[in-house]
């Protein structure tokens, strides 16, 4: 991924050169051919420099580096999908298209699509809009492959010369947005084109987020009005998607677009494209402040409370990790306040977004809330510590999650198995093992609410997302606000009115890898040393199919009659036996006491045998080699091996992330990782034709 591009970059930097080249060659009068002179050492050394420092600014080598990172490092349990497969009914959608989103989430960046090929069958139960989630879960899974993109998504993309199902055109265009998602430049026209000849909208739907997601942040006229030209069509469906899209183009710029956008969300009557606006306002106003304070009171005071609902959004997003006490104050007092649930339910999740940058702060501040009668409020409260304290296993956190796992009302209890997940993701297993039974017993459970279920679904995908590599970050490590982290969690909230949303997901989880380069951009084999027991921080290990672990063992069922005839049967025996027994019993004590003594020195003595024969104790400390998993947790146990050939060229560096190296033995051999990310479709079976020959009838 990404090295599609380098060539052309090549080409740009190759083009100043060239012509200052022709501009002497014609002031001196000679023949072009004579004065074009091959570029020296020097210059090519300065191009590959230059082509070096491009594709780190633009984002292709660590794209590139964490695509062969989760490729070589997938740890996913394919066991757990089969199970989670077999546990819920065909016939139940909701869980269908919940099992499609958690493989999806279990392979992000992987390129392994294996568990949707080896069940071909069951995937073609999802029709219509399951369908077009199905398909847009390939974008996740191949989240990085620019390159490769479009002839990977080919079969279920828009033709000229076929026509195909609309939901899974649509869902390839929204595909294409997930994978390319901020470095969009090379499908933009493609994504545009496909968008003018949609006539479908579900097609629209999937182009407006597919280019939303492309064009992320560039405030691209052009594509600016094509939206503008699908929001006015006033569909439903597509204008939904279309001003959620104008918010991903616009985001973080503050435009004056938000005027149009919020007439229009005044004057159509559909909900959807209402609530598909005031979302792309919030998103405007992406981290604008006091900027934004104009936009925040109009949406406020709107008496419309969808717009009200895109309000709370848009203090969220505005004082995105400030810790601002004006919109704390603002939030909560619309949480306790408004007449829509769906506002007081939004006031309380935003409370995450403002606070993550200090997310001890948010349990005591929501925990009363915790206790409300509302049970909006109380799923406010559980996405809200699930916003915050993403990533940090955070006890008083998981201390409110576990009361409300346990509520009443089903949806207050999937907000909290999701919360749970991403607060305990790439935490060590012992604080996970817990989480995992309880998950367990939810699937397996066939009298549990469907939404109860569908959460824990969604939570066994989140806890091993990205093949158990990634985690959840919504700052940069020096304490920014990533961007890309916010907004994709803004709009997985939404999958409340709508499932594919959901998808957004993908874009929080980061790898947690460290990565060590050296001055050409390679990966050198060399190790770290992690000072602490290997199994702290150790992969869960993979599930036995026998064992069950997520689809537990239904009791078998005994009929009443066969119980009581049994009971009557035992009541006989006893009466024979204690008759005899009773002579026995003298006589047999002092012998049972001996026998006793004696099986206790013996187990006593199996004991030291086994002791004897344990493996040693477990080492302290290993090696880890390059590239690795370093969870948030470890990160402080990590270090570089005293006398290494390979040590940061920044001495403060942490073993985490990706790490330039500076290596101290240059004229020794080097050994490079390669990793070869396989794109290719698997190979046809199909054996070769023979080779051409005569046939002779004679012969017969």
């Amino acid at each position: 991924a990404g090295e599609g591009k380098n060539p052309a970059k090549s080409q740009e930097g190759a083009e100043p050169m060239e012509a200052d080249q022709e501009m002497t060659g014609a002031a001196e009068g000679a023949a072009p051919a004579e004065k074009k002179e091959k570029p020296s050492s020097e210059e090519k050394e300065s191009d590959r420099k230059v082509n070096k420092l491009l594709s780190i600014l633009q984002g292709d080598a660590p794209i590139k580096l964490h695509l062969e990172f989760l490729y070589s490092k997938n740890r996913t349990d394919p066991t757990i999908l089969k199970n989670l497969k077999s546990s819920v009914e065909t016939r139940n959608s909701v869980c269908h298209s919940a099992i499609i989103f958690t493989n999806a989430l279990m392979h992000m960046g992987t390129t392994v699509d294996t568990f949707l090929r080896e069940h071909l069958d069951w995937l073609a139960r999802a029709t219509n809009w399951a369908k077009f989630s199905a398909t847009a879960g390939l974008g996740v899974i191949h989240r990085g492959q620019l390159s490769q993109g479009q002839f990977l998504m080919a079969p279920y993309l828009p033709s000229d010369g076929s026509s195909g199902s609309p939901f899974s055109e649509g869902g390839a265009l929204y595909a294409l947005g997930l994978m390319h998602c901020d470095k969009g430049k090379v499908i933009r026209d493609f994504l545009l084109q496909s968008l003018r000849n949609a006539s479908s909208e579900v097609v629209q739907h999937g182009a407006c987020l597919g280019l939303g997601l492309a064009t992320l942040g560039t405030d691209d006229e052009e594509v600016f009005e094509d939206l503008k030209n699908v929001l006015y069509t006033d569909s439903a469906v597509a204008g939904e998607a279309a001003g959620i899209a104008i918010g991903l183009l616009s985001v973080g710029t503050g435009s004056d677009k938000t005027e149009q956008m919020l007439a229009y969300a005044h004057d159509t009557q559909h909900e959807k494209i209402t609530r598909g606006l005031a979302l792309g306002c919030a998103l405007v106003m992406y981290g604008r402040e006091e900027n934004a304070d104009a936009l925040i009171l109009q949406l406020c005071q709107d008496q419309n409370p969808i717009l009200r609902y895109g309000g709370m959004f848009c203090i969220g997003l505005a004082y995105s990790g400030t810790m601002s006490n004006f919109a704390i104050q603002k939030l909560l007092h619309f949480a306790v306040s408004d007449v829509s649930d769906d506002v007081r339910r939004a006031a309380v999740m935003c409370l995450g977004f403002v606070m993550y940058s200090q997310p001890e702060q948010c349990p005591h501040t929501v925990a009363l809330l915790s206790e409300s009668f509302n049970p909006h409020v109380r799923y406010g409260v559980a996405m809200a510590l699930g916003i915050a304290c993403a990533g940090t296993g955070m006890k008083e956190a998981m201390n409110i999650l576990q009361v409300l796992s346990k509520d009443a009302i089903d949806f207050v209890r999937q907000g909290a198995l999701i919360a749970t997940s991403m607060v305990l993701l790439q935490q060590p297993e012992s604080k996970v093992s817990g989480f995992r039974k309880k998950l367990d017993k939810i699937v397996s459970d066939k009298h549990e609410d469907v939404m109860c279920k569908m959460g824990a679904i969604i939570a066994v995908g989140l806890i091993d997302a990205g093949g158990r590599n990634v985690n959840i970050r919504l700052r940069s490590r020096n304490g920014f606000p990533r961007l890309l982290s916010v907004i994709g969690m803004a709009v997985f909230t939404q999958y409340w009115y709508w499932y594919p949303l959901s998808y957004f997901m993908s874009l929080p989880l980061t790898p947690t890898a460290f990565i060590g380069l050296n001055e050409n951009l390679d990966m050198p084999k060399f190790s770290v040393v992690s000072k602490c027991k290997p199994s702290i921080f150790a992969y869960a290990e993979p599930v036995e199919h026998a064992n069950n672990v997520l689809t537990s063992k239904a009791p078998t069922a005994v009929l009443s009659t066969t119980a009581k005839a049994k009971a009557r049967a035992a009541k006989k025996e006893d009466a024979k036996k204690s008759t005899s027994e009773k002579g026995k019993e003298n006589a047999d004590s002092n012998k049972m006491e001996v026998e006793g003594e004696a099986a206790e020195l013996e187990a006593a003595g199996d004991e030291k045998k086994e002791e004897g024969s344990k493996p040693k104790a477990e080492a302290t400390e290993e090696q880890k080699e390059n590239p690795t998993r370093v969870v948030p947790a470890q990160e402080k146990h990590v270090h570089f091996l005293a006398g290494s050939r390979f040590t940061p060229i920044n001495e403060n560096a942490k073993s985490i992330g990706i790490v330039l190296l500076k290596d101290n033995e240059p004229g020794k051999e080097l050994e490079v990782v390669n990793i070869p990310v396989n794109t290719e479709p698997p190979a046809s079976t199909e054996p070769p034709p023979p080779e051409p020959f005569e046939y002779n009838s004679a012969l017969d």
